[in-house]
């Protein structure tokens, strides 16, 4: 049996670094090469899913379209000198998958719980909804102690 994040040291600072940020850095790749866009996220109190919304006309899409591997970065960074002692950041590695209309209707509203100001943008039809499956986060503090959290399927 897998893990619970319980099981491991920092997890108070990673469920505040994962439940209070509204935006993360998405990767993506395509041909080999890397891609790196803003997104609004919502993360699952238990931090094995993550939802984000995004045009299917943008570059996000069409690389996720062909792979669906993700990194996503979230951070607390102030951009200020302390930021060397106290930032944090954390790395979720996952899978990426649209949701289907059934699966976008149950998650939605979850997403928007987070996000309300993004409702019209979420309710588009040129809008996609994903859940990328969290495969593992490594937290990083002080700029050099990292911490793994793996999550079995």
């Amino acid at each position: 049996m897998g893990k619970t994040l319980s099981d491991f040291g920092d997890s108070e600072l990673l469920l505040q670094l994962c439940s209070g940020q509204n935006l993360a850095v998405l990767s993506t790749e395509a041909d080999a090469r890397p891609y790196a866009s803003l997104v609004a996220v919502a993360m699952t109190s238990d931090l094995r899913h993550l939802f984000f919304a995004t045009p299917r006309a943008t570059r996000k899409y069409a690389n996720l379209s062909t792979n669906p591997r993700v990194a996503l970065l979230l951070d607390n960074r102030t951009n200020q000198v302390a930021d060397f002692s106290r930032a944090a950041a954390a790395t979720v590695l996952g899978v990426a998958q649209e949701l289907s209309a059934q699966e976008r209707d149950k998650n939605q509203a979850f997403y928007l719980e987070r996000h309300p100001h993004l409702a019209e943008f979420a309710a588009s039809p040129s809008t996609a909804l994903f859940r990328v499956r969290v495969e593992s986060i490594y937290l990083v503090t002080r700029f050099q102690s990292v911490m793994e959290y793996h999550f079995t399927p």
